[in-house]
Parts: C-alpha cells; sequence; structure tokens
C-alpha cells in the first residue's frame, strides 16, 4: 500500500456563504496547457492525471489534505506522480442531502441546470491552474486554494421554432421528496399559431441532456466562419457543416410538401447523470411514468398534440436509442414505433465486452495464467484507447457510490435494486471488476431488453408488430453492436407475430451510425428530426384507426 509520505497537496477554500461543504475533492495534473486541467479528465490517450476523495462538512479555510490514500487515474496513486512540471487544479463537486419518501437520506451531486458535468457544475468551487515542479522526492506538499465559483447557467431562452417548457412531475417529488421538475425543448411545426384548427403527431427525440434544441439555423450558412476541425470525425470545417445542416434542416421544416408535426427533447437529468433512462428505476424513481403520464400528456395539450398512441413515436442514438426501444417496450401502446440507433446495451450477455451472466470479472478475460483487460473503446480498425477496467477506474475517481455521474454508474443507478445504505447496488466490485450474480439477476428480469422481449413475446409481440427498428455500426466503438446481433437472432424468429420490423448495420460504421447506408457518422447524427419521417409517415398510414386526424396537420 502507497504511503502517505508522497505527495501531498493541502487544499482549503474561500466563500462568500460561510457553509459547510459535503462532496468529491478532485485534484488534477496536468502537462498539457492547452485548456485548465478539469477539461482534460477523459479515459482516453490524452487524458490527464486526476485524484479524488470524499470530504464532509468542510468549513471554509479548513484544510483538507490530500495524499496517497487518495484513489487516482491513471495512475493508481500520488506516490505514482513521476518527477515534472505540471499545472495544477482542484475542485470540489458539491453534494446535497436527499431525504427520499422510503426513509433513506442519500448525499448526491444535483443537476445545476448543466446536464450533470463535474467540470462546469453551477456552484461548484475550483482553483486557478498554478503550475508546480514535481521533484519525484515523494516528500513534496503543495498548497491549493479554491477561491473560483462556477457561475449559474442562463435560462433557457424561447424562438420562434423552439419553446421551453417545465413542470414540477408528482410522481418524481414524492420520489426525491422534494420539488423535481421535468422540461423540454420544444420543436414547433411551421404554421403552429397561423393554423389553430391542426393537431400534430409527437416525435419523441431521446439523447443526452439537451442545454439547447437540436440544430436548426434560420440564417444561411456564415461565408466567413473560420472552418474547425473535429477530432471525433477527423473532418475539417465541422463547424460549417453543422450551419448548413441546421440551414437544411429550416428549409426542410418550413417547405410546403413536408409534414407537421411536434418534436420534444426532454431535460431529465437525475443525480446520477445528464438523463434518467426514461425508465422506473428503484434508485432514480419512476421516470418512465412521469414521461409518459405527466410530461407528454402536458406537452400535447399544451402544443395541440394529438395524444394518442398511435401519433407517437420514438427515436434517438446511444443512451438515446435505448430509451427509445426501452419505452416502446414498457409502454407498448402509447408509441407506434422506436427507431433506435447504436443503442447502448440491449443484451446484456453483451454488455460492452462483458457477458454479465456467464463471466465472472468484467474486467478481465478468464485465464489460468495471464490477466487480460477487456477493452472498452475501439476506433473503425480495432484500435484500442481504453480498457472496462480503464473506464470504471475514472468514475471510481470522480465518485464512489455510483456518484461520479458517469456511464457505468448511471447503468447501475438504473438498472439495481437499492441498497441498505439508499444508493445502487453494485454489479461489480469498483475496484475488482469480481460481478455480483445476483444482481446481474436482478438486471435480466427487468432492464435486459432482449430477455424481457423473449419472456413476454406472447404478451406483447401483437402490441410491438412493425415497431421495432434498430440501427447500428459494425464497428461501433463501444461493441454495442454486439448486442444487436443477439436480439436480432431472437427478432428473426419470432412468429404470432413476426416482428415486421427492420435491423440493419453500417460497414466500418462507429458509434453512432442511424440507419442511413449512404452519409457518414458526422452528417447523419445532424439529421434525426427528419431522417426518420418517410417511414414514420407509411406506419401512420397503415396503422392509423379509424376515423384518426389525418389530414388538420398536413396543410
Amino acid at each position: 500500500m502507497a504511503q502517505d509520505s508522497s505527495l501531498t497537496f493541502s487544499v482549503m477554500f474561500q466563500s462568500e456563504q460561510e457553509e459547510q461543504i459535503t462532496g468529491r475533492l478532485l485534484v488534477m495534473l496536468s502537462q498539457d496547457e492547452a485548456d485548465e486541467p478539469r477539461f482534460q479528465i477523459s479515459d482516453g490517450l490524452h487524458g490527464q492525471l486526476i485524484f479524488g476523495q470524499n470530504v464532509s462538512q468542510w468549513s471554509p479555510s479548513s484544510e483538507v489534505l490530500m495524499n496517497a490514500t487518495a484513489v487516482g487515474f491513471p495512475l493508481a496513486s500520488l506516490a505514482d506522480v513521476p518527477a515534472g512540471t505540471y499545472r495544477v487544479q482542484a475542485l470540489v463537486n458539491r453534494y446535497h442531502l436527499f431525504k427520499l419518501s422510503n426513509g433513506k437520506q442519500v448525499w448526491l451531486p444535483p443537476d445545476r441546470g448543466e446536464g450533470q458535468q463535474w467540470n462546469r457544475k453551477p456552484g461548484n468551487l475550483y482553483s486557478k491552474a498554478q503550475t508546480i515542479q514535481v521533484d519525484g522526492s515523494g516528500k513534496q506538499s503543495f498548497e491549493i486554494v479554491m477561491d473560483q465559483i462556477i457561475d449559474p447557467v442562463e435560462a433557457p431562452k424561447d424562438s420562434q421554432y423552439f419553446k421551453y417548457v417545465s413542470m414540477r412531475s408528482e410522481k418524481l417529488s414524492k420520489f426525491w421528496g422534494e420539488d423535481v421538475n421535468l422540461a423540454a425543448w420544444v420543436m414547433v411545426p411551421h404554421g403552429f399559431d397561423e393554423n389553430p384548427q391542426a393537431h400534430f403527431p409527437l416525435m419523441v427525440f431521446h439523447g443526452h441532456f439537451p442545454a439547447s434544441p437540436s440544430s436548426f439555423r434560420i440564417e444561411a450558412p456564415d461565408p466567413n466562419l473560420e472552418p474547425d476541425y473535429s477530432e471525433r470525425f477527423s473532418v475539417k470545417g465541422y463547424n460549417q457543416i453543422q450551419q448548413q445542416e441546421a440551414h437544411d434542416l429550416y428549409k426542410k421544416w418550413t417547405s410546403p410538401d413536408f409534414p407537421r408535426y411536434l418534436v420534444i427533447e426532454i431535460q431529465h437529468p437525475t443525480p446520477y447523470y445528464d438523463d434518467s433512462y426514461a425508465v422506473n428505476s428503484a434508485c432514480q424513481g419512476p421516470y418512465g411514468d412521469a414521461i409518459v403520464h405527466e410530461l407528454i400528456p402536458f406537452i400535447e395539450k399544451k402544443f395541440r398534440g394529438i395524444g394518442e398512441g398511435w401519433a407517437r413515436f420514438l427515436y434517438g442514438g446511444s443512451t438515446g436509442g435505448w430509451e427509445a426501444m426501452a419505452m416502446q417496450i414498457f409502454y407498448p401502446d402509447s408509441f407506434n414505433g422506436a427507431f433506435i440507433a447504436c443503442p447502448d446495451p440491449i443484451d446484456f450477455r453483451s454488455y460492452m465486452t462483458i457477458d454479465i451472466y456467464q463471466d465472472k470479472n468484467a474486467y478481465y478475460y478468464e485465464s489460468a495464467f495471464k490477466k487480460a483487460l477487456r477493452p472498452g473503446h475501439r476506433d473503425c480498425l480495432g484500435h484500442i484507447s481504453s480498457s472496462i477496467y480503464d473506464q470504471n477506474r475514472l468514475e471510481w475517481v470522480l465518485g464512489d457510490k455510483g456518484r461520479s455521474c458517469g456511464q457505468f454508474d448511471i447503468w447501475e443507478a438504473t438498472y439495481s435494486p437499492m441498497g441498505e445504505d439508499g444508493y445502487p447496488v453494485r454489479l461489480w466490485n469498483k475496484e475488482t471488476g469480481e460481478i455480483n450474480q445476483e444482481v446481474a439477476k436482478y438486471w435480466r428480469e427487468n432492464y435486459d431488453l432482449r430477455h424481457i422481449l423473449e419472456r413476454d413475446w406472447s404478451t406483447i409481440g401483437e402490441k410491438l408488430k412493425g415497431k421495432l427498428h434498430i440501427y447500428v455500426g459494425d464497428m461501433d466503438n463501444y461493441y454495442l453492436n454486439n448486442a444487436v446481433y443477439l436480439t436480432e437472432s431472437f427478432l428473426q424468429s419470432t412468429s404470432n407475430p413476426h416482428y415486421g420490423g427492420e435491423v440493419k448495420y453500417g460497414d466500418r460504421a462507429e458509434h453512432c451510425w442511424n440507419g442511413d447506408p449512404d452519409n457518414p457518422n458526422h452528417i447523419t447524427r445532424l439529421r434525426y428530426n427528419s431522417m426518420y419521417v418517410p417511414k414514420i409517415m407509411k406506419r401512420i398510414q397503415e396503422s392509423a384507426p379509424a376515423g384518426a386526424d389525418l389530414t388538420s396537420w398536413r396543410y
């Protein structure tokens, strides 16, 4: 075990409000001067150093020591930091005490309107980056004062085609023991005000926290815009492409032959992530019921939605893809089709590169004599940049008890039962990777979408016929195509009824391919609000009940 005599940081904070802080203290060291250390933390090849520990009832101007006992990534401990010049910065992610209706009390990081980004969360304190010289002796100590505070986010602003709505959820407020709001950006049809007789179908665009609505630009692209470079897509001038696509959507949206419909992008962050995964869960509460039975009817009433299941559709990618599929399955009568792009694992036998039912360890493949890490991220050529262990180790640094607001922690917060301490029960030991098979069984019966389809097909199959459409690249960065293969195998085997949808794969396509065989990801990801319209219109024509309103919204 590392000794406490290693590199040490003495951290204090200053605040105009004389209040104590409970939360997660993070110290970051970077050798990259391109940005502040707090914006350089990732599990990828270029991620810088971060170390974390809990603080409880911490008073202003009192000292907290961070030393080799703190958890670190990618270096395990401050004792491992080599000699060199670093820029150092500290930040505290502040927690709030939630008193749940079941009597449990949990300290969690509340969303402050930023979408659960710890390095941008309003109210979090941080220090200015300072340069230090580590000599490698293991006996150095540095002082850090956090005297900066992150400002509140700007209030959302309406525009001609986008309206921001918010409502208090009775269901969620009851669960959390305090007021909880659901909000959404509503994209209204062209001619909405001029056609008061019209009522509209509704498209639910699922995805991560939408701080602002989908790209939509009335003005022509700026001819003087300096082209940037997208490292993710290896594309120069991606900002120019985005402006052009946003303007193209405006032209399509306002064209005389384009169907008129509502689109909503929901803000439903929880204390565990930037969104709830849109289902009911033991640790986060009844988000599925709140969205389907509270928010959607509220929006449909306010914006003249048709308000019937045949006129509601779901689409989204990644997290949004899983949500679209889950809501269609769990609320089969409430929606008439789901367009499911690159979904998070929909069969837990391929939970990325893990079979949670058969594998004993999430981090390492089984072997008698070697420890081979399970990969967690690859490119289209199979080059690996992080492992499952890396991704989980970083989350462990950012917060224990599922409080990192990271990907694996939100899956646990959504899929796991609640422990005696009020926090999600771990699927596996965050340090060792050892899988808890009892938790895996709970996941299978409640959230393994392929398993639920197969288990319940005799009762829900007829309600899902023609509604499931799945798209994924066969070189998805997170191996999400593997679960789709397994799910497709079941869907193709269905009868009485046959599932009647489609499953398609993009050749060498990475995350997040969404079904267009002719255009690359960096283009099609900007077209969600229009690309499935032909299929949706065909579905409406084929499945709308007798007497349904098929005309008022086709002006």
